[in-house]
């Protein structure tokens, strides 16, 4: 096959850190490539440079036999490269067409043609046999509706290489499996996809060859064909991972956090009841939609509830807003670290201690010396990579962010922490290490729920697992019941069980 797109030697430094060094990509004509590495391993800065985002300190590029030089994002896309972000780039308060066409609108006489580029956006959704309506609101989508049309937008630019940075990582296994067939559609029509991922099963799935990055470096190409999944892992980590999930010989104890018959009135959650114990894992389980999510906010006071109880050790606690929540030991990792648990252009140190202030207050003042000294003291324990503890939490990887995140609820004393989708978008090796502290926190006395959309996580991590179906609890499972079948009977609402 003929190649679209070669970098050669591309080098990127921030400052204070060399990004990429000496960097390879040779991207073919219609094939689908897996660009992959641990979190901080220069994917998303090489992806950036592609796109136009940043401009290469050295190194070539060649696009379509053409050497090009540093480009803006408007000038890839004429070229024909188009990038989705892990964060969708769309406008939420207007039409679908509007958004596959935004600043690229059908004019006539200085006047916008709606009817043409609603049909010309309907058109290219049935192209590739999607049901969505391109008068829809972009907000009135799901997120794997977004997801494609995202995907339309690129391909309404004639794009000739669409990078697609986690595009699964929010995506039910039916989702996943409609966005694998519009990607064998787009490399039937001679699209390259550069595929990003930290899902490998999805890697030998729907990708032909992959390139590896590690701390910046390129450590090899592969046909996916030649490659298993532990020579995979040991080219992007440098070492074998023999065990993805760590043994863990936990006392489980009294319950410590018990919801009976939580209910948002039934858009969501519907008279959800469920126990958890000191020193247990205890995991949910669900398709996109089933109100996992949604349960855990309602614990944690963000969203309002219209009925049923939270007790901690058996005493009611009334928990209005998330500060009630804080102030009763109960600890929330989102899943949108990003928006909802970092302030992102603070630092790590203020990141660490915002919700514990009180405890390094003297005098009524905060002291940046304890501040130092704490977030140091946790940069320490998990092993966060910074330079410092003065870096914006904006420059972390996002393995390192969820570290952070951790760092604030650890220093914060709480006895309950829910972790929505913990490894969401963080690699392999990385995971491990959050996997571990999961481990710790437990073995300490702290009770920790866990939600995740990834079944072989839910079983590796959980000492007991409730399976969510349409907002109510369809089953549990405990650990040594554990099986793939059996959860995904309870997922798809095919058995049920009186919890």
């Amino acid at each position: 096959m003929e190649d679209i797109l070669r970098l050669r030697g591309i080098n990127k430094a921030f400052p204070g850190v060399k990004a990429l060094t000496d960097v390879d990509l040779t991207i073919r004509k219609g094939e689908v490539h897996a660009l992959v590495g641990e979190n901080g391993a220069g994917k998303s800065t090489l992806m950036k440079i592609i796109s136009g985002a940043y401009k290469k300190d050295s190194g070539t590029v060649w696009f379509d036999g053409k050497e090009v030089e540093n480009t803006t994002p408007k000038q890839s896309e004429q070229m024909g490269i188009s990038i989705i972000y892990q964060e969708l780039n769309l406008i939420e308060r207007v039409s679908v067409a509007e958004n596959v066409f935004i600043g690229r609108y059908p004019l006539r006489g200085g006047l916008v043609q709606w009817g043409k580029m609603v049909k010309d956006a309907q058109a290219l959704f049935d192209e590739y046999e999607l049901k969505i309506d391109a008068k829809r609101l972009v907000r009135s989508l799901t997120m794997a509706q977004k997801q494609m049309v995202e995907i339309i937008k690129a391909v309404s630019i004639n794009a000739k290489v669409i990078i697609m940075d986690e595009p699964t990582s929010s995506l039910s296994g039916k989702e996943t499996e409609s966005l694998f067939r519009i990607i064998e559609k787009l490399k039937a029509n001679g699209v390259a996809v550069v595929f990003i991922t930290h899902r490998l099963d999805e890697i030998f799935a729907i990708c032909d060859r992959m390139t590896v990055l590690r701390d910046g470096h390129y450590v090899g190409e592969k046909n996916i064909s030649e490659i298993t999944k532990s020579e995979m892992i040991a080219m992007m980590i440098g070492r074998e991972l023999t065990q993805q999930y760590p043994e863990r010989h936990n006392e489980i104890g009294e319950v410590t956090l018990e919801v009976k018959n939580i209910s948002d009135g039934g858009k969501h959650v519907d008279n959800v009841s469920f126990a958890a114990h000191r020193g247990e894992v205890l995991g949910f389980y669900g398709l996109v939609g089933a109100g996992r999510t949604e349960t855990m906010r309602m614990v944690f006071g963000v969203d309002p509830r219209v009925g049923g109880q939270v007790f901690l050790h058996g005493k009611e606690i009334n928990l209005k807003n998330p500060r009630d929540a804080i102030r009763h030991g109960i600890g929330f990792i989102t899943e949108n670290r990003r928006d909802e648990g970092l302030f992102l252009r603070s630092s790590v140190r203020v990141n660490t201690v915002m919700v514990a202030l009180h405890k390094i207050l003297k005098h009524g003042m905060i002291s940046y010396k304890e501040e130092a000294r704490v977030s140091q003291d946790y940069v320490d324990k998990l092993r966060t990579a910074t330079p410092s503890v003065n870096q914006k939490a904006m420059f972390l990887s996002g393995g390192n962010q969820q570290k952070v995140v951790l760092a604030k609820w650890l220093f914060s004393d709480s006895e309950v922490i829910i972790f929505d989708e913990p490894t969401r978008g963080i690699d392999v090796g990385a995971r491990r290490e959050i996997y571990q502290l999961i481990n710790d926190l437990v073995a300490g006395g702290r009770t920790v729920v866990v939600v995740s959309s990834d079944m072989e996580e839910i079983m590796g991590i959980s000492d007991r697992i409730l399976v969510m179906y349409e907002g109510n609890i369809a089953g549990e499972v405990q650990k040594k019941d554990f099986s793939q079948s059996l959860i995904t009977e309870y997922a798809v609402g095919e058995r049920t069980q009186t919890v």
